[in-house]
């Protein structure tokens, strides 16, 4: 009788164990699941970027004919973000991109037949929501590598994550040239 209760206890304890591992190993697979989907969708935002922007150039050639270095600063950019392999490949591209662009709006502010060209302001609309959708796709992909590292970092996560061969994944971060403060002055 107490060889019965002893092998069911074991049972018992043997069967907790498994739910627990199980538990943990399914959730690291989700959240990693999740990560992946996440940058897919930054990588999506990034492409339907990178997919205006000959429109915008093609607005822009005729009435910036002087800014040639401008432009072909935006189009080596978008070559970049274009043949890139990996996230940080992206992230790379994406930071030269979005500085070039910068450059790019700051030029046409000279030319008020360009700012007033319909066809640009649509273009810069679009590309202003394309912008807002890859800030909130970047900060759902951070917060899902919190969730993941989190998992990961803290027992008894990271037992399960040890085993698994799973280690902390790098959040996307901004570049330090944007950090600077911007100046103001009237």
């Amino acid at each position: 009788m107490i060889e019965w209760i002893l092998g069911i206890t074991i049972l018992i304890i043997v069967l907790f164990l498994l739910f627990i591992f199980f538990g943990y190993y399914n959730r690291i697979i989700r959240l990693e699941n999740r990560i992946d989907n996440s940058w897919a969708q930054i990588d999506v935002q990034l492409k339907r970027r990178s997919d205006l922007i000959p429109n915008l150039m093609e607005t822009v050639k005729g009435y910036m004919k002087h800014e040639k270095e401008t432009l072909e600063n935006v189009t080596k950019a978008r070559a970049g973000l274009m043949t890139a392999k990996t996230p940080q490949e992206s992230i790379t591209a994406d930071n030269m991109l979005t500085g070039a662009l910068k450059t790019l709006f700051a030029v046409a502010e000279s030319y008020p037949d360009l700012k007033a060209n319909q066809n640009f302001l649509n273009l810069q609309d679009e590309l202003t929501n394309t912008e807002n959708k890859i800030a909130y796709s970047r900060q759902h992909f951070n917060d899902t590598v919190l969730s993941f590292n989190n998992i990961v970092e803290t027992i008894p996560g990271k037992w399960f994550a040890g085993f698994m061969n799973k280690k902390a994944r790098d959040m996307l971060q901004i570049p330090d040239a944007d950090r600077a403060v911007p100046k103001v002055a009237f």
